[in-house]
């Protein structure tokens, strides 16, 4: 969208400018500050409101783009775009001049790039990413979200990594240092506590500040630590009673003094604050940006709500940014990315992340000329991603169907005519923006297909287990930012999911005949109480574009699947501690997990809580089978100057080529709080190891990554004592185990901040 400037304020504001153009003074490096003396209070207050699609300035366009700075050309102070990006770049797919079209890679879901446990990888679709938005002439990429998967109905975990601060630290670390290795800024979110859409707007997240160092912001540490992103987005919510935007010991006390961050802080999108509150309170940029921003940062400055120090140190803040830009380093467009080879990164990625859940009798793989019976609407109009800004305008979706045939597989024909007539029906019945391009179909506009009602169709079902070899069952689920997702017929199966698992097992199981289990799915179902049924289950979340050529090289064995849950699969929802304090979509939009949601379960979240509390699962954190097997061995622990570095020797004991993953769950010594009984404390994965070969794999980790957090002194401590160190494969299965042993307490002071404007009943947690 396009954005006019209001005439009389754009011609004063450059014509003020041009007072100082005799002077030749151009914003660089040097004269920062001299640049900033320069402007006027009204110019300032321009450059910290963004633009929606501004098409004035000297910057380039680039269409699409979530949003602008303004740009003050007689200082050469450019203009810089920033665009939404959690698995690729999201702007419109054709150039303003029409010359060149921009459409972009769409990689798997965050949660399946966290499922790869693999930061090379996550490295390496930064550095895709980052390609692509240099060569459209992107300035920042809106990602990586970190936030924490505190509840499986958060519309938005698709868009985050794990229910572990650890895993979505180092993953996220990885993947910034890809995108800004190509010169090009990422925007680390939502910080903090955006764990539900349900009133997320105006939420006040009430969490122990144990569970929020530990938990919340741990993740967004280690990021900052680990990788400096550009900038850092705000999100919507509260914490401690004030909008985390507006909240100084958030912004400032943790952010900028105690983490050292130098960066520049922005707003999320379109829901304006109280924009004195919001600078004040160590927010640097509002986006997209009104005038009525614009109005009261100046009222502010002049009624003294607003320090002439604060307002310089934002404006500083967006200038050192904008040095940085590729719109400021002279972008010209040169030549389209390589799209092709993007794709078959998103294609190795999606295939690296799929969990295989079981394979009984070796099911799986299947070989070329398999006849399938291909049940399920998802399996012919495929989900790549979910909904939202991490929308991608990619060229095309490759449908599972296709992806089978593609690798060579016999679809039955009676089976895919029925099926793509239902898809073509239900795409015409439920599309609601009929007149739309085709791209915005494929993108913004497209449909999750409901489960075709195979209930009168038992003759069909039977015919199909006579007529092929075996059965794929397809499960489809759709998610994103509108809203969070439901219980009955999301969480759960749907009737006609549960029937359709039901009657084609049972007749193709009966004439002796194998049924496996694809989930396109966004993340934690329901799965205990049909899990037993299949043959095999393959986890495929949100693939990405190449979706059906990734999971038939999972089913073909072509990849070896080497994905692990980055979350724990409960029995049931009402096992989940966060269930007592999430909203249900439907309830009444106000009072509690509404206005205010009490984080009552504090740091038991997913596997600290199931494993300490010994509850029954359906999966455990970290569970993932392979075509293969592998043995641990030799595990070391040294000390090397100020790290602990842990050893492991992986062997691959089975007969297929396979990656492993190895999960270092480190125990600490009893203490007056209750820990948890092991938590994630490092991880690695080999390289694809042949039958026999073996790899040792290097593990990292400090003191202060041991230790848990003392709100009543406002501290982390280590203490001395006896920890144990549990190589595993998954949170649940550990290979091989030795001590650690630390000789003196480790003490590390913070401040006293973020405190919940009422105390959180926290629940006692009792061990079976």
């Amino acid at each position: 969208m396009k954005k006019a400037i209001i005439p009389i304020l754009y011609t004063f504001l450059f014509s003020v400018g041009n007072i100082f153009a005799d002077n030749n003074l151009q914003l660089d490096n040097k004269n920062i500050n001299d640049i900033i003396s320069r402007l006027t209070l009204e110019q300032k207050a321009r450059l910290l409101v963004g633009s929606q699609g501004c098409d004035t300035g000297i910057s380039h366009i680039v269409p699409g783009a979530a949003g602008y700075t303004y740009s003050i050309d007689s200082l050469g102070i450019f203009s810089i775009n920033l665009a939404d990006g959690p698995v690729g770049v999201r702007i419109t797919p054709e150039s303003s001049n029409k010359q060149y079209t921009t459409y972009c890679t769409c990689f798997p879901s965050t949660t399946a790039l966290a499922a790869t446990w693999n930061k090379d990888i996550a490295f390496l679709e930064g550095s895709a990413i980052g390609d692509e938005a240099n060569a459209y002439g992107v300035d920042i990429i809106l990602t990586p979200g970190i936030n924490i998967m505190r509840n499986p109905l958060c519309g938005r975990n698709f868009e985050y990594f794990s229910e572990d601060p650890y895993l979505s630290g180092i993953m996220g670390s990885a993947m910034i240092k890809g995108i800004q290795e190509k010169g090009i800024g990422t925007s680390l979110k939502h910080f903090v506590a955006n764990n539900q859409q349900t009133g997320k707007l105006y939420n006040d997240a009430r969490i122990s500040q144990r569970a929020l160092r530990e938990i919340y912001l741990k993740g967004f540490e280690i990021c900052i630590k680990n990788s400096d992103p550009w900038t850092v987005m705000g999100s919507y919510n509260k914490i401690g009673g004030k909008y985390t935007q507006a909240n100084p010991e958030l912004l400032k006390t943790i952010l900028r003094d105690e983490w050292g961050y130098k960066g520049l802080v922005m707003t999320d999108w379109y829901k304006k604050r109280n924009t004195a509150d919001q600078l004040n309170g160590g927010t640097d940029l509002m986006m997209p940006g009104e005038q009525s921003q614009i109005d009261e940062i100046i009222k502010g400055v002049k009624d003294g709500r607003i320090s002439q120090a604060i307002l310089d140190n934002s404006v500083k803040n967006l200038l050192e940014l904008i040095l940085k830009s590729v719109s400021y380093n002279g972008w010209k467009y040169n030549q389209a990315p390589d799209l092709q080879k993007n794709a078959e990164l998103a294609r190795h990625i999606a295939a690296e992340g799929m969990v295989l859940l079981k394979n009984d009798s070796s099911f799986l793989p299947v070989s070329q000329n398999t006849k399938i019976a291909l049940f399920g609407a998802t399996a012919y109009k495929s989900i790549a991603g979910g909904t939202g800004s991490s929308n991608v305008n990619k060229a095309h979706i490759i449908d599972i169907s296709t992806g089978l045939e593609n690798a060579g597989y016999q679809l039955n024909g009676r089976l895919k005519r029925l099926y793509t007539k239902y898809v073509e029906f239900q795409n015409d019945f439920l599309d609601k923006h009929p007149e739309c391009t085709d791209w915005e179909k494929l993108s913004y506009n497209g449909t999750v297909i409901p489960e075709m009602n195979l209930s009168k169709a038992e003759s069909i079902i039977e015919q199909e287990a006579r007529n092929s070899d075996i059965a794929l069952i397809v499960i489809g689920r759709g998610s994103g930012e509108e809203s969070d997702r439901r219980l009955e017929g999301d969480f759960y199966l749907a009737s006609a999911e549960k029937f359709m698992i039901e009657q084609v097992i049972d007749r193709f199981h009966s004439l002796g005949k194998k049924v496996a289990v694809v989930m396109n799915v966004c993340g934690v179902m329901e799965m205990n109480s049909w899990k037993d049924k299949p043959d095999a289950i393959l986890l495929a979340w949100f693939p990405g574009q190449e979706c059906g050529n990734a999971i038939a090289d999972a089913i073909s064995g072509k990849v070896n699947p080497s994905g692990k849950l980055p979350m724990t699969f409960p029995v049931d929802y009402s096992d989940i501690p966060s269930s007592r304090n999430f909203p249900i979509v439907g309830q009444t939009k106000s009072g509690k997990d509404f206005d205010y949601t009490n984080y009552e379960e504090d740091i038991w979240i997913g596997y600290r809580y199931f494993n300490t509390a010994n509850v029954d699962i359906a999966y455990p954190f970290g569970y993932g089978l392979s075509y293969t097997q592998f043995s641990f061995s030799q595990p070391k622990i040294e000390r090397k100057n100020d790290k602990w570095v842990a050893t492991i020797k992986i062997t691959n004991s089975g007969n297929t080529s396979g990656k492993e993953v190895v999960q270092l769950y480190i125990s600490a010594p009893a203490s007056p709080v209750t820990k948890p009984s092991a938590e994630l404390k490092a991880f690695g994965k080999t390289r694809e190891l042949k039958p026999g070969e073996s790899q040792i794999i290097e593990l990292q980790f400090t003191d202060y990554d041991l230790a848990s957090f003392d709100e009543n002194n406002s501290a982390w401590y280590t203490s001395k004592g006896k920890y144990m160190l549990f190589f595993g494969s998954s949170s649940r299965d550990f290979k091989a185990t030795i001590p650690l042993s630390i000789k003196k307490d480790k003490c590390w002071k913070v401040n006293d901040v973020l405190k919940p404007v009422e105390k959180v009943n926290i629940m006692t947690l009792s061990t079976k």
